[in-house]
């Protein structure tokens, strides 16, 4: 594995953790007082799945491309509607949550469905690695992983610290989450 490699590799890792990193900030400010184990899971849940998908991705070429190239133009729709329902939630909640009544919290649930939503399109990075022999997919992947925790665990902190400055801190996570599903949708659909 050349220089070119381990470049291509970290700079595919920081191009893709950008949504979930943006998702750790709004976790962070939607609930600053979280435990650090939640401030730990979140950078973790985020990186499992962007190591996972770009794997899955060329696993996917290797085997079943036809079907996946499918489910390929579903990828936006799915993003923008997970990331949708989720930023509406959040606002919602905000929005009716009393003076003295504190953020909701990040569920276990909430966090599978945005790591989820935010690696969807780290599938189709196994098209661009198909090249790859498998030990090379799996060092790229893993590559991609530590990134995406290092960016997102700065994401939460960052979150945390400007959400206990903040009191509508829920809602503005909520709009984050459904601009980056409509950032998604956008780039993927129109470009």
């Amino acid at each position: 594995m050349n220089a070119s490699f381990w470049i291509n590799s970290l700079l595919l890792g920081a191009a893709l953790a950008m949504d979930a990193f943006s998702v750790s900030v709004a976790d962070g400010l939607a609930q600053p007082d979280m435990s650090r184990r939640k401030t730990l899971a979140i950078p973790a849940a985020f990186a499992v799945f962007q190591t996972m998908m770009p794997l899955l991705g060329w696993f996917a070429v290797h085997t079943v491309a036809t079907y996946f190239t499918a489910f390929e133009k579903a990828v936006p729709y799915i993003a923008l509607g997970l990331l949708g329902f989720l930023g509406g939630k959040m606002i919602w909640e905000d929005l009716r949550r009393e003076e003295d009544e504190p953020g909701k919290r990040v569920t276990p649930a909430g966090l599978l469905v945005q790591a989820l939503a935010t690696s969807i399109d780290a599938l189709s990075v196994g098209f661009t690695t198909q090249r790859y022999d498998f030990p090379q997919a799996a060092v790229s992947s893993l590559v991609i992983g530590v990134v995406t925790l290092a960016l997102c665990a700065v994401g939460v902190r960052l979150g945390k610290t400007v959400g206990n400055r903040f009191r509508h801190a829920e809602l503005v996570g909520g709009i984050i989450l459904i601009g980056i599903g409509i950032e998604i949708f956008v780039k993927d659909v129109f470009f």
